[in-house]
């Protein structure tokens, strides 16, 4: 089969950085699902995981999670799907990536894809449906339905986690929808996603919070940048608040959140794969859940940007897309030549 991968972290301007090459097709365990990857999108993990791997040799690693596709065969104790079913997901970090024709993955953590989107705009949801889902309602405590009188800030908000973040606080609950964004083009589609407000995130957030006569907030979902905006976002917390945080600071002093008895909640969407928990169903049922929602009208799509055929030279287009910082959506790839 055909496929992309690296061998050591190289900048992504560098051709090797990732390649095209050829290996074997993988087999069915148990439980996988044999995937034909009809579409990919890219996320911020497939870049920092790209640069891990300073002075690696041996077979190429293949990147990408997430992914739509086709069923191509099941493993003998697969029970959900069947060979032909369209599915989307987003994988698993403990096994190879789906930047390649045929992918092995976990029942567990596939859903049925929307009927109402192609393979592209479905790869573009399953990791920040899954991430935006889970920083909500499991790490934050959000009820599903409820939060009457309560809001939350969406730090980032024009990112693919953001963007379903700010459709699944508004669509699901009654929060009051604060989102950040810091350009005319980021404001709008934060917007037309359906945020109460939008506020700058290249001000002070406590200061924006104020000018706009939004007050302190009950819940804060920070998806970039944490460690920049720590201070303001402790400081713009109501007492007794949440914080949710999905990235990498450096560093993070908890300290700041003692007086106002604030709660810090780490969230990461392949926790329940890396650790096989007993709820790792859950994805599947939360991306079925999606796909209902998506064919019902009350998701959209968050696909940003189309950037071809499924490559090497394609998918550096879009790792270079991702580390600038700048994307609105999702960078999404389709099709093999």
């Amino acid at each position: 089969m055909k496929a992309i991968g690296y061998t050591n972290s190289l900048p992504i301007t560098e051709a090797r950085a990732l390649f095209d090459f050829e290996t074997a097709a993988p087999a069915p365990g148990p439980r996988d699902l044999l995937v034909r990857v009809k579409a990919v999108s890219v996320n911020p993990v497939d870049t920092k995981v790209r640069m891990r791997r300073a002075g690696a040799e041996g077979a190429p690693v293949i990147l990408g999670w997430d992914a739509a596709g086709v069923v191509e065969a099941v493993g003998a104790e697969v029970s959900l799907f069947t060979p032909g079913d369209e599915v989307f997901y987003a994988g698993d970090l403990n096994r190879p990536g789906t930047n390649a024709e045929l992918h092995l993955v976990d029942e567990r953590l596939v859903g049925h894809k929307p009927a109402s989107l192609g393979f592209a705009q479905a790869a573009a949801l399953p990791l920040t449906s899954l991430t935006a889902w889970e920083g909500l309602f499991d790490r934050l405590g959000v009820p599903m339905h409820g939060g009457e009188g309560a809001s939350l800030l969406v730090v980032g908000a024009a990112g693919g986690v953001g963007s379903m973040v700010v459709q699944l606080a508004r669509q699901l609950t009654a929060l009051t929808v604060i989102g950040t964004a810091s350009r005319p083009e980021s404001r709008a589609w934060v917007e037309r996603l359906g945020a109460h407000a939008v506020i700058d995130h290249s001000r002070p957030l406590s200061e924006e919070l104020a000018a706009a006569g939004l007050g302190l907030v009950d819940y804060t979902y920070a998806l970039t940048h944490t460690d920049r905006h720590w201070a303001e976002i402790v400081k713009g917390a109501k007492p007794q608040g949440r914080i949710a945080i999905i990235d990498d600071p450096a560093s993070l002093d908890a300290l700041p959140l003692k007086g106002k008895s604030l709660s810090l909640h780490w969230e990461l969407m392949f926790t329940r794969s890396l650790f096989q928990t007993p709820d790792m169903i859950r994805q599947h049922e939360i991306l079925e859940e999606v796909a209902r929602l998506v064919d019902a009208g009350t998701l959209m799509p968050t696909a940003g940007t189309h950037l071809g055929t499924i490559s090497a030279e394609n998918l550096r287009r879009a790792h270079a897309a991702l580390e600038s910082g700048a994307t609105i959506g999702k960078v999404v790839l389709e099709g093999w030549n």
